[in-house]
């Protein structure tokens, strides 16, 4: 894959998604599976399921008509990688509770014999990041690739609080990823996830559609997958202590109070958002 290859994957997802995604809120809203927003507006939930459809629907197409055997296990990989945690996180959307937050408080439950849709999300988050670690890592690489990957979607997932925060946080991070990637071949696959994320951010940042745990989780895994992929095991440590540190900070701290003390994060949050916008999700 070239840069110019990557470039028209991204097109692909932008494009299929834009006709994709009116039809799949039609969908959510009719069958009733809507919330209010911050202003009681009733909008569709687990629009997130976008991140896989899309990548389905484009790789299934040009896996048909385009040479990408030599990528075809990391094709297969990437799917049920996505697919997987679509329906973890569409099981926490549809008959999750919010009695239990943070892993601790999930984890603390679990104990206790009560397994909550987050305790079920992280356990299976973790076992098929796992899988996808040991079919596509060396030995060496298992274990830091399954923890990134499992991190990663739940750190997606802890900021999804307001309106394009969690759209924002995957932008920035598959900006940072193409930059130092650029050359990999393998950049075709994130490209694909990215064009259909453009295509749902204004949705998400205008408040009107939910990307949910579905979604998020999607978008965290799909990230930490192509991460592990691409980039040398010194790199994946330092993602890794990064992960952790971030998840040893919001189980102490709230992550919306942090960006709120600080200016540039401040800024970055509310970027995109009107002003009536900025109250609490």
């Amino acid at each position: 894959m070239t840069t110019v290859e990557n470039a028209l994957f991204l097109l692909l997802g932008l494009v299929t998604a834009f006709v994709i995604l009116p039809l799949l809120m039609e969908i959510i809203t009719r069958s009733g599976f809507v919330r209010p927003n911050y202003r009681g507006i009733q909008i569709p939930v687990a629009v997130g399921l976008l991140f896989f459809l899309v990548p389905l629907l484009i790789l299934s197409v040009t896996y048909l008509i385009a040479d990408l055997a030599q990528f075809r296990t990391q094709i297969v990989v990437f799917l049920f990688v996505i697919g997987s945690m679509a329906i973890l996180g569409l099981i926490d959307d549809a008959f999750g509770s919010r009695r239990a937050s943070g892993l601790k408080g999930h984890f603390r439950r679990l104990l206790r014999g009560e397994l909550t849709t987050g305790a079920l999300k992280a356990i299976g988050g973790l076992t098929v990041a796992f899988l996808a670690s040991l079919t596509t890592a060396p030995l060496n690489h298992i274990v830091v690739n399954t923890l990134i990957i499992a991190l990663a979607a739940n750190a997606l997932n802890l900021m999804d609080l307001r309106p394009g925060r969690a759209a924002k946080g995957y932008l920035l991070a598959a900006a940072l990823l193409f930059a130092v990637a650029w050359t990999n071949p393998l950049l075709f696959l994130p490209a694909v996830m990215t064009g259909a994320v453009l295509a749902y951010f204004p949705f998400d940042l205008r408040a009107r559609a939910m990307m949910g745990d579905s979604g998020s989780n999607i978008l965290g895994a799909s990230l930490g997958l192509a991460a592990v992929w691409v980039l040398a095991l010194p790199v994946k440590i330092g993602i890794l202590v990064f992960l952790i540190g971030f998840h040893l900070l919001t189980e102490r701290y709230s992550l919306t109070e942090i960006i709120s003390r600080n200016r540039v994060l401040h800024f970055l949050d509310r970027l995109g958002r009107k002003r009536e916008e900025f109250s609490e999700k």
